[in-house]
């Protein structure tokens, strides 16, 4: 008769929800939705769903006011079924510097970065908006 042998092996995970679904953070910061059933299901999520969304948004509506699909952001906003007021503050996150798109999309962003403190007013000029960034890492 062959004896069993039991292992137990703890890793530290954190369940957050993220864009109103439960992610699984393993200990070396790799986000995996909560639902995953197999392997195959595991995403890979580098950055915060709901500023990849917006960002995404702004863009895409960007192009489309760029390519005359749109004349307005109102018109573009009764397309969309949206409040102008959300489209146009969502518009603005096109006027981020291109590095610290990267930085969200990657999920480098300081925690502080949030989409409600985006949709806050920032600074247009990207120097600024780099210094920002810069003292947010820093917690200052």
């Amino acid at each position: 008769m062959t004896s069993v042998t039991s292992v137990t092996v703890r890793v530290p995970l954190t369940i957050r929800r993220r864009g109103g679904r439960k992610m699984i953070i393993s200990p070396d910061g790799v986000a995996t939705d909560a639902r995953s059933r197999t392997p195959a299901d595991i995403a890979v999520m580098h950055g915060d769903p709901a500023l990849v969304k917006a960002l995404a948004r702004a863009f895409r509506w960007k192009r489309m006011l760029d390519d005359g699909r749109y004349g307005s952001i109102s018109e573009l906003a009764a397309a969309e079924k949206l409040d102008r007021g959300y489209v146009g503050r969502v518009l603005t996150l096109s006027l981020l510097a291109p590095d610290i798109v990267e930085a969200i999309l990657d999920g480098k962003q300081p925690a502080a970065m949030t989409l409600p403190a985006l949709m806050e007013r920032f600074a247009v000029e990207w120097e600024k908006q780099r210094t920002w960034l810069l003292r947010q890492k820093r917690g200052i």
